[in-house]
């Protein structure tokens, strides 16, 4: 396949922006539309999947499906060819594909070649019975498509395919809801997206129209693939635009593309950019708001296990995954929850991702949840609002909402509710040392649900972040001309001149009092751990127990994740938490 990778140079195309009811459009303001491959290196573009670093396209008309690495601006080779297939979805460590002539849905393992057949439609009795779009669920069950029959198909992890919808009139995309308690569906001809309520075995009920292509064109076909993104807004490509509704079904925007798209997926190291595919060949829009990140595998590949620490739920443990801890509006906020084995009540730790606050997932510390749980501690891995879809203080609303929320259900997950403590790395940190800080600033608490609930904590861990915004780098970075990462500008919308209200409120080193829990300081032995000192020198003088530890020889800023640091400072901040909870 030629590769035909350009910059804009082939057409450049900007987003409409529409603003329905008052939404704000999820597409990136002042970003255009970009040509990636033309129509030229395909037969057609179908559906795409992001594997964390090589986006996945499937290929009906050329009969293949290939894998393109942006960074290297490379084709690598994908399945067998000489098959139609029709759509690929990404998810557990896992390749899915959809072989539409071959009736059949298989997945390859994480760097295998072997493929592992999740079903297989018998096409001799029935040649309506072809695959068309699938999803995958967190517990690894396939929804899929049979586009003629107007048929929704599950397959449970390890068990019987079953129709589980057959009202879909020629039903085609398909995509989960972030808490996968709704399956969209998207009906080609009639251009309409239904919404299904998910059952705990996968059943599908309470069929309803979501959302109509109300395009005025009744002649033009095609309610296409579908995505989603983290926020819960719902992605369909139609005949010339891929729409985009909020989660009530308010129309947000229509990304316009120059050819018919098919398909789109969220794909790039933050998994803003939204990959379309179609007769036009391939595009790429940035947007504001990031896609769903995928679970991971069971079990990390051998070579892959050497550094990342496991992600395998512990014997015991009890996972909660994606819950809703906060609403605001339409946007549900949600947490992965861990509860280990006995009668408790456990203490809790409240686990903060890093990310620089613009980019980032709960999914980032699924290995230091399971690993406390391990040791006893209710862990919460909060998912918070980034700096492209809101910005401060909507994340440390959220982190204040996320402790009022295990708190006031403290009794669901066999939780201590006064002994509750926070960890956080890199941005997280800071709002680790931010939440607290501030259990008596009202302004930083929000409106995420569970009022009567208090969001203070016992203690902290606070690994390599800020604590001062409003003075030292943060501030200082925040004014430098030639900034390429402005990541305080994007979260403030403003430099510390600019928004200087704004920086002091989010200073953690300002909000130390005597209320304040003690805190733990972790750094990577590569770091330098003085960029604390004013506050572990505050923290002292107010009689706060407090501690900085770097012990940790050659690690870097984020080695918290990564062996051999990762064990060293979970026993670490389990002896702080055992201390001081």
């Amino acid at each position: 396949m030629t590769n035909c990778f350009r910059l804009g140079s082939f057409f450049v195309l900007l987003a409409s922006t529409l603003h329905a009811q008052g939404e704000i459009s999820p597409v990136a303001p002042g970003v255009p539309l970009r040509h990636v491959m033309t129509a030229e290196s395909f037969g057609l573009a179908d559906g795409p999947a992001w594997d964390g670093w090589a986006l996945t396209v499937a290929d009906p008309k050329a009969e293949k499906a290939e894998r393109y690495v942006p960074s290297q601006k490379a084709w690598l080779a994908g399945p067998k060819k000489g098959r139609k297939f029709s759509a690929s979805f990404y998810n557990h460590g896992r390749l899915y594909y959809s072989d539409n002539a071959g009736g059949k849905i298989f997945y390859r393992e994480e760097r295998s070649q072997d493929e592992v057949q999740v079903s297989a439609e018998d096409l001799a009795q029935d040649k309506t019975r072809r695959p068309n779009d699938l999803t995958v669920d967190r517990s690894g069950g396939v929804y899929y498509t049979l586009t003629r029959a107007g048929q929704v198909v599950y397959v449970p992890s390890g068990g019987e395919l079953r129709v589980v919808a057959d009202d879909a009139e020629t039903a085609n995309g398909l995509i989960l809801s972030p808490d996968e308690s709704i399956l969209y569906v998207a009906e080609y001809v009639p251009k309409n997206i239904l919404a299904y309520d998910v059952g705990p075995d996968g059943s599908l009920s309470n069929r309803r129209v979501f959302a109509k292509m109300d395009d005025g064109q009744p002649d033009l076909k095609g309610a296409d693939g579908m995505s989603i993104d983290r926020a819960g807004n719902v992605y369909c490509a139609g005949p010339e635009d891929i729409w985009v509704w909020a989660p009530d079904g308010q129309l947000l925007d229509r990304i316009a593309v120059p050819e018919r798209p098919i398909n789109c997926t969220f794909g790039g190291t933050d998994l803003r950019d939204l990959y379309i595919s179609g007769f036009g060949g391939l595009y790429l829009q940035r947007m504001r708001i990031s896609g769903v990140s995928p679970q991971p595998p069971a079990q990390w590949h051998p070579e892959k296990a050497k550094s990342q620490p496991s992600v395998a739920v512990p014997d015991g443990v009890e996972p909660h995954l994606d819950l809703t801890y906060a609403s605001y509006g339409t946007r549900d906020m949600l947490a992965d929850i861990f509860v280990p084995p006995g009668d408790g009540p456990h203490p809790v730790a409240i686990i903060l991702h890093g990310g620089g606050w613009h980019s980032g997932d709960k999914m980032k510390f699924r290995a230091m949840g399971l690993e406390l749980a391990r040791r006893g501690y209710v862990t919460m891995a909060v998912a918070y609002r980034l700096s492209g879809e809101a910005k401060f203080p909507a994340n440390i609303h959220d982190c204040h909402a996320a402790v009022r929320y295990i708190r006031a259900h403290a009794a669901d997950y066999r939780a201590d509710a006064d002994r509750i403590g926070v960890v956080g790395g890199s941005a997280g940190a800071h709002l680790a040392g931010l939440l607290a800080t501030t259990a008596d600033v009202e302004a930083l608490h929000g409106d995420g649900g569970n009022p009567g609930a208090s969001s203070a904590v016992h203690a902290a861990v606070v690994m390599s972040g800020p604590m001062q915004i409003a003075t030292g780098s943060v501030a200082e970075r925040s004014l430098m001309k030639e900034n390429k990462k402005p990541n305080a500008i994007w979260l403030f919308g403003g430099n510390v001149e600019e928004k200087a209200d704004l920086y002091r409120l989010a200073d953690a080193h300002e909000h130390i009092s005597a209320a304040t829990p003690p805190i733990l300081f972790q750094y990577g032995g590569a770091e330098d751990p003085s960029k604390v000192d004013p506050s572990v020198n505050k923290l002292k003088s107010l009689g706060i127990a407090t501690k900085v530890l770097s012990h940790y020889e050659g690690g870097k800023h984020g080695c918290w994740n990564r062996h051999p640091w990762f064990m060293p400072m979970v026993e670490d901040i389990d002896a702080w938490f055992q201390e001081h909870l």
